[in-house]
């Protein structure tokens, strides 16, 4: 399958997305106008967060309050069409799966006279569907967006973000209309600008750009009704610049944290000595870095501040430890403690800044030119540190080891249940002054460093 957007990406999309939308048990509705179009076109790209084992992930939907057909995702990540009683007949799967929770993928769904027949990063899918419905089968037919008509209440969804969302009604585009491969990298697939195409009478173009409104139809007035969806859901997290996130298949498997907000946060278990929260889905070997974390919940007997703010060149190690003790006193990891303000790395502990605790943000620069790393609580550095002090590393909290690739990580201390919100850029809370980098990427409650950037794939291409 061809490369998609995901770590290895590039820096010069040409077209470049704005926005995409984070659906959490969210979902949009809309009334359709009476069609008969045997051929129509579903286009979206995709960045899966997680959804049932136990029940498909319904993408796009349309029918009535108790049958429909739909194209979903299954309960093992291959795609497939439903149709339910009088809605079409068959149902299918792609050989591709949508398995990984760091990239994006397009799906290109192209139904032609009642055929169906399923895209993905351009290329053509087994499993071709025969008998499709009509677009509006039945009078009285709705249009979902991430659920199931006929069990909204139910949210048969996916927990995904999801960007460039087209339905075309009465033609069957082909995936180059949508997208295409780069030309400097020619096995990555990327976004096409979509205004020249013709969406017909119940086609529209979700593009999430009003976070006020983020059911409206760039292209008409084919407006939908948002249902569990705010404007901190609308992100910067597109196909054309990928942002960090939690990497869900990184945990400790016997105690896994709850993870939600696109992955951006992370519920560790109340257990003790504590077990590890998680970490990011994107390394770096080199250059400048800088993302925040806010604690937002602890509960538990003690009410303790047992948060662990950091990096590590082996994260997988740590998820295998599992336990705190085991995990926070590694020669990999370089961590901040919420409790008393201290530092974890190697085998030992030592006094450096101010303790932190619920609501404080932490704001981490890891600089792996010079490898050094500070911390700061609420926009000032600890230990009077000075990200921008170069080979100097003025009040730095570790020496980083040279050569290796660091992860974010977070973890906590044991016997509470921890909250913890993530923003690499895309933040999945309000800011409320709103920091960029030097290249502009990102949204960050305290101002970047000079010479730091944020975790997304158009800086990694230009500094990773």
């Amino acid at each position: 399958m061809p490369l998609i957007l995901g770590t290895n990406s590039i820096k010069d999309t040409g077209f470049d997305v704005a926005n995409s939308c984070r659906f959490e048990s969210a979902y949009l509705n809309k009334s359709v106008t009476a069609s008969s179009s045997t051929s129509w076109t579903l286009s979206f790209w995709i960045k899966i967060h997680s959804h049932s084992s136990s029940a498909e992930g319904y993408l796009w939907s349309c029918g009535s309050s108790s049958a429909g057909q739909g194209f979903y995702i299954s309960t093992t990540s291959y795609l497939g069409y439903y149709g339910g009683s009088g809605y079409g007949s068959d149902s299918s799967v792609t050989n591709g799966v949508l398995r990984d929770p760091s990239a994006w993928y397009h799906v290109v769904f192209k139904v032609s006279s009642g055929t169906g027949t399923t895209y993905i990063n351009g290329t053509q899918q087994t499993g071709t569907v025969s008998s499709v419905a009509p677009l509006n089968a039945h009078t009285g037919d709705e249009m979902t967006v991430n659920t199931y008509t006929a069990d909204k209440a139910g949210y048969d969804d996916c927990k995904c973000s999801l960007a460039e969302y087209c339905f075309i009604d009465g033609t069957a585009y082909s995936a180059s209309d949508f997208g295409e491969f780069d030309e400097d990298s020619p096995r990555i697939w990327k976004p096409k600008d979509v205004s020249g195409l013709t969406f017909g009478t119940n086609g529209f173009y979700l593009d999430f750009e009003d976070s006020s409104a983020l059911g409206d139809d760039a292209k008409g007035s084919f407006d939908f009704t948002v249902n569990s969806i705010a404007a901190t859901d609308q992100a910067t997290d597109t196909p054309t610049n990928n942002f960090c996130t939690i990497n869900p298949l990184n945990t400790f498997p016997s105690t896994p944290p709850v993870l939600a907000e696109g992955n951006l946060q992370c519920t560790t278990i109340n257990a003790d000595p504590g077990y590890f929260g998680g970490s990011g889905t994107i390394g770096v070997s080199q250059g400048k870095w800088y993302f925040e974390v806010k604690p937002t919940a602890i509960t538990g007997s003690s009410g303790a501040a047992v948060f662990l703010i950091g990096v590590s060149y082996d994260p997988a190690e740590m998820a295998r430890q599992g336990t705190t003790s085991a995990a926070q006193r590694t020669d990999t990891s370089a961590l901040y403690y919420g409790h008393n303000g201290d530092k974890y790395g190697g085998d030992s502990t030592a006094s450096y800044g101010n303790s932190y605790a619920v609501d404080d943000i932490v704001g981490v620069a890891f600089d792996l030119d010079n490898q050094k790393i500070y911390f700061s609580k609420n926009g000032t550095w600890q230990n009077s540190g000075d990200p921008e002090s170069g080979s100097t590393g003025t009040g730095s909290a570790f020496n980083l080891t040279t050569g290796e690739t660091y992860f974010p990580v977070l973890t906590d201390g044991g016997g509470e249940v921890v909250t913890y919100q993530l923003n690499f850029g895309s933040p999945p809370y309000t800011i409320s002054s709103g920091n960029a980098d030097g290249n502009g990427y990102g949204n960050f409650e305290y101002a970047v460093p000079s010479g730091y950037y944020s975790l997304c794939t158009k800086n990694l291409a230009e500094f990773g």
